[in-house]
């Protein structure tokens, strides 16, 4: 068992228990329209990854990162984000609004991080382009989701569009997912500058 429960298969143990739990939380879905417009970019990504394993294998830290994102997005696909039940946060800090959705966008930045990796590792780009790369990929991803949510809730309407948005009544909802988004990814470039030598993501 212990032969079993190494850093080699780390990716794989992560994605049996990313499958359980994707599984589990299919189940009796808040909204089933909610989830399943929420769950399509977690399976095409999961899918991705899966398949690209054999060409290019990331590491641990990459697919630890990523997953952050699979699993919080896979929680606000099953309760829909402004209603997962996150009020302890709200009410530790005082906040106005459930910010469940904000730390969700924050984690998509996460995925800067095996973008930069794949650049040095395969010698793509030098480490200004491969920053600048990166970082940009993600802004250009946020601004691209927010655009398709705002698309969803106008053509879907009803309740379905509103809890899709998941504006919570902010005007500058759409503008601050999107710096959540790039504040991520500036937290991970620095992290993979930083740690990644040490961590095997620039071997």
């Amino acid at each position: 068992m212990r032969r079993f429960f190494t850093a080699q298969n780390f990716p794989f143990i992560l994605a049996a228990v990313f499958a359980t739990f994707f599984a589990l939380m299919a189940i009796n879905p808040v909204s089933r329209e909610v989830w399943i417009a929420e769950v399509i970019p977690v399976a095409a990504i999961f899918l991705v990854l899966c398949i690209t394993f054999p060409f290019f294998r990331f590491s641990n830290v990459s697919y630890g990162l990523m997953a952050v994102w699979l699993f919080w997005h896979t929680i606000g696909g099953h309760y829909t984000f402004a209603g997962v039940p996150f009020e302890w946060v709200t009410d530790l800090f005082g906040f106005e609004r459930n910010h469940f959705d904000r730390i969700g966008h924050f984690s998509v930045g996460f995925y800067a991080y095996p973008i930069a990796e794949l650049f040095i590792r395969r010698k793509i780009a030098g480490p200004i382009v491969t920053t600048l790369f990166a970082l940009f990929t993600i802004m250009s991803v946020a601004a691209a989701y927010e655009i398709i949510e705002w698309q969803y809730a106008v053509i879907q309407g009803g309740e379905a569009g509103i809890e899709f948005l998941g504006s919570q009544g902010d005007v500058w909802d759409a503008q601050k997912d999107m710096l959540a988004d790039t504040l991520g990814a500036v937290f991970v470039l620095v992290l993979f500058w930083i740690f990644g030598k040490r961590w095997g993501s620039r071997g």
